[in-house]
């Protein structure tokens, strides 16, 4: 039997601006970076997210098939969302939408899911699925991305990357209400310090994460920049250094962490439904280790333009380099 990563959520273009380089189009969205990210490591992926029958979409498409993803939806009538991405001189990358988040309701896309997984006539079955940024906050997709995550929670093991865009949401108390549903349900959560420094401002960052894993999640982990990662288990907190790197932008950088994590935690058998005890009594370092690899393919996502997660052999020879 076969067994799938899923992802479910946005798919749009990224117009990248900046005052130094020629405007370009770049296809992202965080869930479909991160299921790019996913198969480039060796996964089987599928991705359920619209995108409009357009020369966007047709971007869309073109680049989950290339990338050996299965693509759960057809293009509908509805232009493809745009993101304008527009770099500050440190590379750091600042958003504008154009979007529109719908999904056929839950049952049908369930539906279509099963389908996607089911082409080649083999036995398939679904291990893991993840979800986040727009994809749970802006309606009508977001009630419908809510009831798939609350029927699977039983099956599956569910990870959420916020990815929190006030542009978009700017409703402060409504973010943080979804969010924590959706960290409830949630077995592996990574979210940036600017999403948990914009949705909780009066409170410390390890605090937040602490409450977060709380609520019921066996990880949480999140990403400082450039400079550490903090992670909260049922362990407790620990603190994470980072390799630093130099910058070319960090468009999906934080989707490459999400994709990597997930992998090295799934080279561990610690994804799937039965593997969810396993999960809640990760070790210290086994910690380390996932963190250190995602944070290693975060890192090469930033060394180079745009969305462009690395491959499992990038990865290998990354570690090789960095050996002492």
């Amino acid at each position: 039997m076969t067994d799938y990563v899923g992802v479910i959520g946005e798919a749009l273009v990224d117009v990248v601006m900046s005052d130094t380089a020629t405007p370009r189009a770049h296809v992202g969205g965080s869930p479909l970076n991160v299921a790019v990210g996913l198969a480039r490591l060796g996964q089987n992926v599928f991705f359920a997210g619209r995108y409009g029958r357009d020369e966007y979409g047709s971007m869309v498409r073109e680049h989950l098939g290339r990338n050996g993803v299965d693509a759960v939806l057809e293009p509908d009538d509805i232009p493809t969302s745009v993101a304008t991405a527009r770099l500050d001189p440190t590379g750091v990358a600042h958003y504008d939408f154009d979007l529109d988040w719908t999904l056929p309701e839950s049952a049908k896309t369930s539906e279509l899911i099963c389908g996607a997984m089911s082409r080649d006539g083999r036995p398939q079955s679904l291990k893991h699925l993840h979800t986040g940024s727009i994809a749970t906050v802006l309606e009508p997709g977001a009630s419908t991305v809510m009831e798939i995550l609350a029927a699977l929670a039983p099956d599956v093991t569910l990870s959420y990357d916020p990815n929190c865009r006030p542009s978009i949401v700017p409703d402060r108390p409504s973010a943080r209400k979804r969010a924590e549903k959706s960290v409830a349900l949630a077995d592996i959560v990574h979210a940036s310090d600017e999403d948990l420094s914009w949705l909780y401002p009066d409170r410390s960052l390890e605090d937040v994460i602490v409450q977060w894993q709380r609520l019921g999640p066996a990880i949480v982990v999140l990403t400082c920049g450039e400079t550490s990662i903090l992670c909260a288990t049922a362990a407790g907190v620990s603190d994470h250094p980072v390799q630093p790197v130099e910058v070319a932008d960090t468009v999906g950088a934080g989707d490459s962490f999400t994709a990597a994590l997930l992998v090295a935690l799934a080279d561990r058998e610690l994804l799937g439904a039965d593997r969810r005890e396993a999960l809640r009594t990760i070790n210290a370092q086994d910690t380390a280790d996932v963190l250190a690899y995602a944070a290693r393919a975060a890192g090469i996502t930033s060394s180079r333009p745009g969305a462009d997660p690395p491959t499992r052999e990038e990865l290998e020879c990354s570690r090789t380099r960095s050996a002492p």
